[in-house]
């Protein structure tokens, strides 16, 4: 590429910002498409492919393009430690509806009602994907594509379906409702099926998820202790459909 940053500014209005090797690394393996990637550092970013993802290196090396440290930083909004970015281009959304709506299904998808915390909404999807969760919807006004959530995600948007809707459009199957009220989720099993829906840190399900709720369902929590971080509540919740799921 003979001019990545003229490129950069040319697509960054509509492409996912990668910030950082894992990102990168992780949207390469999961096949996304990216038209520019540049480093400061471009040997030592393939080192780091040697050391840490010899499967993407061959293809990081066709892919990243050299620039000056002030052009780097002019790119994107906080440098990361190891100095590379690219930009991707945004999955299909038709395409990841239809992920969402295929069934049956043999994984759960992970909703996040009104979620507030960028960071927490990029650490769920981190998760899902790490658990092969069918997708992960938000609710409200938080774009789970915002390159902060992505951040936070390590780059794993290509590896599950991540879009945005409406209460009255989430995904069928029956949808297990974390609740401090609800029953305890030991005694409880999650089929492959299930929408499993988690509530805004602050002020927990909206009263049209509660409404839509099949089931309620509660973590196992030490009294007088008020809450659970939120990816972790969906951490410990996969962990269980993964050793209850049918």
């Amino acid at each position: 590429m003979n001019d990545p940053v003229s490129a950069w500014h040319r697509l960054a209005d509509t492409a996912v910002l990668l910030d950082g090797f894992h990102a990168l690394k992780h949207a390469v393996r999961f096949g996304a498409e990216i038209p520019v990637a540049v480093a400061v550092d471009r040997p030592a970013v393939l080192g780091l492919a040697d050391e840490l993802a010899p499967d993407v290196r061959d293809r990081l090396d066709a892919l990243l393009t050299q620039i000056p440290e002030s052009s780097y930083t002019s790119l994107v909004p906080r440098p990361h430690p190891t100095a590379v970015a690219a930009l991707a281009v945004r999955p299909s959304r038709t395409v990841h509806l239809e992920t969402l709506a295929r069934t049956p299904r043999t994984a759960p998808v992970v909703v996040l009602d009104n979620p507030r915390n960028l960071g927490n909404a990029g650490a769920v999807i981190r998760l899902a994907a790490g658990f092969g969760a069918t997708g992960v919807v938000t609710t409200g006004t938080l774009d789970p594509w915002h390159p902060t959530v992505v951040r936070g995600g390590a780059g794993l948007h290509f590896a599950t379906a991540v879009e945005r809707l409406t209460v009255a459009e989430l995904p069928s199957g029956p949808v297990f409702a974390l609740d401090p009220e609800g029953d305890d989720i030991r005694a409880v099993k999650l089929p492959d099926d299930a929408v499993l829906a988690f509530g805004s840190e602050r002020s927990g399900l909206s009263p049209e998820l509660r409404a839509r709720a099949d089931h309620l369902v509660a973590l196992p929590m030490r009294p007088q202790v008020s809450s659970y971080n939120l990816a972790t509540s969906v951490a410990m919740t996969l962990y269980h459909w993964s050793l209850t799921g049918s």
